[in-house]
């Protein structure tokens, strides 16, 4: 096992007494408690971690945070768990980790696809847009599959997640996003008033740059000491929720914010049924941002090679981890933390060969040479050397080049306030020409930013921003509290100016090509000035077709760098080229996460009717319609499908049948103004439908096509009973409550969803009266006193029911009505009843094809859409007399009226057992080229021994008598057109 030789002897905030072991890429290393993945590496030398997107160059840890653009990796524990894109410098440490790289073939160390690299030249930013779209047969065969298997960061799990996660929805008066310097006095300043508070940071351990901040004093006391103490303090305080390990991923409308917490990453060993990761979605009156900063690389040739970092990246691994990122190392600045990361690690005992300060001379330059540092101004970087990583670097200043060995390069860039959550916000940024860099400006949600995510980099300025921010925040959320703010004084070793660096630092080589901008993507300098000089003027036109900034690094490190090449090249500022957008999630976060417990049988839960036990001990096949399970048919004796609905056919024609309607949406719609309501929203009329009766009811939507239907039965004057399709339940009551609210709020209507608590017992065919008058108490069901389109409330079996006289097949037909916790109970009441009449259970198949022998459309088969009532044949049902309903102005357009629509009609084949597909399409003999329409619905009737079928044809109603034809792979199939009724025209059966 491979020791940690890069390690400091004392030092850090990692417990040394408690060594882990742990493998990457089946190598074993040792690392410490608090150690991540990247600094237990780096702490046995390993810098190589990766291999880059396109060229697949080799890659190494460059950051320290959520800013890490490489070193993506993937992580196996058991029960087949297998995790990719983690970042190493995020994932924890623990006993047996066991790390995967990604993205190279076979192996880091040689990798095929580093071959890419070689032919450079000839793929640099959008080649494929231009390569590889002609022929189509190639692209398909030979290109796809190939850049398919080659492209990637990581592999995706083939074993399904035997996790779990957890939600939960949370309420808070103040949520701060950043536990650093600003976020922490944001929180206690906040908490002090009394409100609730809920303070959470990305890191296992809250602090953030003060985690790194040995060389730092507030008020007198090591930063260490003063951090502790305040972490304590909040610990403490009731209405103070902290959340470490939490990651706010995405900012949404209205303070709705989205946090990932992870809980059990970083044990070895996590108890049985313990959540994986929890999502809180938080709803904060205020939130405080105090995001902190990110380090700006350079951008300068061959800036990629492993060993290359940020040099705050440098300090954090040795101030928080005890971690020395090399022996001997250049640092390349455009910013004082260059000489402040310098001093530290030559207090460590690093051997700092250079400072390459591409600035001129500064107090700060002059200060590094007094301390017996080596450094070069007005530097320019000609380029690095290095296989696997980094073994020297180019530099020119004053006139002189010369060429440093070294095994680590930290860039210092200046710092990028992070302003990615406060962009999602929808707030807008201001360019500050000073720090060069975005900052937060017009605020679209009760939102404030703190500390260096706006500009506050010093440390005594980000914790008194910080401390005001919470005050305000607290305030505004009704808790006003306004003690005076007490400065804290702090003192730094090695204090840290502004400036920076925007673009492509100065070279003095500008032949070498390969300066990188976006380490992720492999998108260079030349590769944005290509976009430019190809016409990409637009920042976000330039980032699709470089793709910088995309993926999951979301343009942390690449963005501000882009910006500045592209303003040089087009001779432009900064704030003219703009900025890309920041989507959501911040940082990566798992599906699990999100999907929360909607897995597996929740993913989709299935709803079912009370009756469902019943048909599954009668041997039902099932079908899913929506949520619902819905018994598809009943088979017997080993009958496929086609000959068990032939049989539940025949059965309910000739005597009776029984099926489960209770997925029916269902309605109740009260109040005195309950007729008018009805008359506005579908196109019958309802005034002067008597109480006790049933209507037909159409809906369209404002277009005019139909949307739904179902039968309405009235209850009082000011109660309706109206039930929908299965599938349009939710979707007509959330129209009804739409228009009840914007358009007609004159209108004195409840309308209440009664779908779950009634089950409906269909019961059809010519004995079906027989079968439940016995059971039904207070009700004539004589055809006189209950004629066809009636409703009632009685009793039946003792218990509350309302029953419908309707029939969707065209027999005599009641639809049971009861609460459903009775339905099982009077299911088997009726069903006891019906077996001295032979009488079957049918399902969903059956009854359509019932329906189909009389015409009767199925909303969503027979329409699609675009579909008016005259089309489908019920320009009938319309209230000739209304003024107005929905979709009425729509139906007076030309293009509604044309004859040559498409309309319902029945098909037959001339061979009687050929059955048509459905969705097939239909020709004249005259014009076979040319579709007239297709084919919506098509059975084998054994009622009739023949197969029919209901189409939808161009001037359908004109053409019956008729032959067409329906072409098919086998050969055209002959059909005439015929009425779309095929059985019982006049409709004699349902009045029995």
């Amino acid at each position: 096992m491979t020791t940690g030789h890069f390690r400091t002897p004392s030092g850090g905030r990692i417990d040394r007494s408690r060594p882990l072991r742990f493998s990457f890429d089946g190598r074993s290393y040792s690392g410490f408690e608090g150690d991540t993945v990247a600094s237990a590496l780096l702490a046995n030398g390993v810098h190589l971690v990766g291999r880059s997107f396109k060229y697949h160059r080799p890659r190494g840890i460059m950051g320290a945070g959520p800013d890490e653009p490489n070193a993506l990796i993937g992580v196996r524990r058991d029960q087949g768990r297998y995790t990719p894109n983690l970042l190493a410098t995020q994932t924890e440490l623990y006993d047996g980790l066991d790390a995967v790289s990604q993205n190279r073939h076979p192996s880091l160390e040689k990798d095929r696809m580093a071959v890419n690299d070689r032919f450079s030249r000839f793929i640099p930013a959008g080649f494929y847009y231009k390569t590889f779209m002609w022929p189509r047969k190639a692209w398909d065969r030979l290109f796809e599959p190939r850049i398919r298997a080659a492209a990637g960061l990581g592999i995706a799990p083939s074993e399904s997640d035997p996790d779990s996660y957890a939600q939960r929805y949370a309420h808070c008066d103040v949520l701060v996003i950043g536990a650093g310097p600003a976020g922490l006095t944001a929180a206690m300043e906040a908490a002090k008033s009394g409100a609730q508070i809920i303070l959470c940071d990305d890191r296992a351990a809250m602090g953030g740059s003060l985690l790194a901040a040995n060389q730092v004093t507030i008020d007198g006391a090591p930063a260490a000491r003063w951090l502790a103490g305040m972490l304590d303090s909040l610990a403490g305080m009731a209405n103070v929720t902290l959340l470490p390990r939490t990651s706010a991923f995405g900012y949404y409308p209205h303070n709705w914010i989205g946090l990932a917490q992870k809980l059990t990453d970083h044990l070895a060993d996590a108890a049985p049924g313990q959540p994986r990761e929890r999502l809180w979605q938080v709803r904060a009156k205020q939130v405080v941002i105090a995001a902190g900063a990110i380090e700006r690389p350079l951008v300068f040739p061959d800036n990629d090679r492993p060993g290359i970092m940020l040099a705050d990246a440098a300090r954090t691994y040795l101030q928080q981890y005890g971690v020395e990122v090399g022996r001997k190392v250049v640092i390349v600045a455009a910013h004082d933390n260059g000489y402040r990361t310098a001093h530290e690690l030559k207090d460590a005992g690093i051997d700092i060969a250079a400072i390459a300060d591409i600035r001129g001379d500064s107090p700060v330059a002059a200060r590094a040479r007094q301390a017996g540092l080596r450094v070069l101004t007005n530097a320019a970087i000609d380029g690095t050397t290095g296989k696997l990583r980094v073994a020297s670097i180019t530099l020119t200043s004053g006139g002189k080049r010369e060429t440093f060995a070294c095994d680590a390069v930290l860039m210092a860039g200046g710092f990028t306030p992070s302003v990615h959550l406060f962009s999602q916000s929808r707030g807008k940024l201001m360019w500050n020409e000073d720090l060069q860099a975005y900052l937060p400006d017009q605020s679209a949600e009760a939102e404030r930013s703190a500390g260096a995510c706006r500009g506050h980099f010093a440390l005594d300025e980000a914790l008194a921003d910080g401390a005001e921010a919470g005050r305000s925040a607290a305030e505004a959320a009704g808790y006003p509290f306004r003690p005076a703010i007490i400065p804290l004084a702090c003192a730094v070793a090695h204090p840290v100016g502004g400036g920076g660096h925007i673009g492509a630092a100065p070279t003095s080589d500008p032949s070498r090509p390969k300066a990188f901008v976006d380490w992720q993507n492999d998108v260079t300098a030349a590769d944005i000035l290509l976009a430019a000089r190809e016409g990409f003027l637009s920042i976000e036109h330039v980032k699709r077709y470089t793709t910088t900034g995309m993926a999951t690094d979301q343009g942390k490190l690449s963005n501000i760098n882009a910006l500045g090449i592209v303003a040089e090249a087009t001779g432009r500022t900064i704030p003219e080229v703009g900025l890309t957008t920041f989507r959501a999630p911040y940082t990566p976060i798992s599906f699990g996460t999100l999907a929360g417990r909607a897995r597996r049988d929740l993913l989709d839960p299935a709803r079912i009717t009370a009756i469902n036990d019943w048909a599954i001990e009668q041997g039902a096949v099932f079908e899913d319609v929506g949520n619902w399970k819905r018994a598809h048919f009943f088979p017997k004796n080993g009958e496929d499908l086609h000959a068990s609905v032939a049989r539940e056919c025949l059965a309910v024609r000739e005597s009776v049948g029984i099926f489960d309607a209770s997925t029916l949406g269902k309605i109740e719609i009260v109040g005195p103004d309950a007729a008018e309501f009805m008359n506005r929203f579908y196109v019958n009329a309802w005034t002067k439908l008597g109480v006790g009766k049933c209507r037909y009811g159409v809906l369209l939507r404002e277009d005019g096509f139909v949307l739904d239907d179902g039968v309405v039965g009235r209850l009082a004057p000011d109660r309706f009973h109206v039930t929908t399709t299965t599938s349009g339940a939710a979707r007509v009551l959330g129209m009804m409550e739409d228009y009840l609210q914007t358009e007609w709020s004159d209108l004195d209507v409840w309308l209440t969803s009664t779908t779950e608590q009634w089950s409906v017992i269909a019961v059809q065919g010519p004995k079906a009266r027989e079968v439940i008058e016995p059971l039904v108490q207070g009700l004539d069901l004589s055809p006189d006193a209950f004629p066809h389109m009636s409703i009632a409330d009685a009793r039946i079996c003792g218990v509350p029911m309302r029953l419908m006289r309707v029939s969707f097949t065209g027999e005599l037909g009641f639809e049971v009505n009861v609460p459903s916790g009775y339905g099982a109970m009077v299911w088997q009441a009726i069903w006891e009843r019906g077996q001295a009449h032979d009488m079957v259970a049918y399902g969903t198949e059956t009854m359509h094809v019932l329906r189909a022998e009389k015409g009767f459309i199925i909303i969503g088969q027979e329409t699609d859409g675009t579909v008016t009532p005259d089309d489908a044949g019920l320009a009938w049902a319309i209230g000739k007399a209304k003024p107005d309903f929905v979709g009425k102005r729509s139906l007076a357009r030309p293009a509604m009226t044309d004859p040559d629509r498409k309309q319902l009609v029945g098909l037959l084949t001339r061979d009687p057992r050929i059955v048509l597909e459905e969705g097939a399409q239909i020709v004249a003999p005259a014009a076979e080229d040319r579709s007239i329409g297709h084919v919506t619905s098509a059975y084998h009737s054994s009622v009739l021994g023949k197969s029919i079928a209901l189409a939808m044809v161009r001037a359908g109603r004109a053409r019956l008598g008729e032959r067409l034809e329906v072409p098919m792979p086998g050969g055209s199939i002959a059909v005439d057109v015929v009425a779309p009724v095929f059985f019982d025209p006049k409709g004699d059966r349902v009045n029995v």
